[in-house]
């Protein structure tokens, strides 16, 4: 197993059910595989906000066959390994965790509380700004998050 980060391993934050079951390839190239290691450390920085709880990723890395396949944009961070999909039940609901986060001074780029099921982070590449950016999607589209 390569840890990434204390927390975080490569296979954790590359691991999709979908790509195993489809034999889609979902291994990370070395430019993705070294933004894998903003992206955990970025996850470091939501877990000792959400008090060391543990953090339940459902999607990290996606090559683009795969992101593609959940019709998710070209554009998306996951593709480039910057974006993660997660909540924290023993946290609190995916309300309180989206709260906390929102407040906290964590330098993520985007921030969306999705469905009301899960919470999707991403953080900037190396050198860049964080921009802050904070929504809410539903079937009704996307939003400003207000908390």
């Amino acid at each position: 197993m390569i840890r990434l980060s204390p927390n975080f391993s490569l296979e954790e934050l590359t691991h999709s059910d979908i790509a195993t079951r489809l034999e889609i390839d979902n291994t990370p190239s070395e430019a993705a595989e070294n933004n894998l290691k903003i992206l955990a450390a970025g996850l470091e920085t939501v877990r000792a906000e959400l008090d060391d709880c543990p953090i339940n990723i459902s999607s990290g890395y996606r090559c683009l066959e795969l992101n593609r396949l959940l019709k998710s944009k070209d554009s998306s961070p996951h593709i480039l390994g910057l974006a993660a999909d997660f909540s924290a039940n023993k946290y609190g609901t995916i309300i309180e965790v989206m709260n906390q986060l929102a407040s906290s001074s964590i330098e993520f780029d985007k921030l969306i509380l999705e469905f009301g099921r899960w919470i999707h982070i991403s953080f900037p590449k190396k050198g860049e700004t964080p921009r802050y950016r904070i929504y809410e999607i539903d079937k009704k589209g996307c939003r400003l998050y207000q908390h």
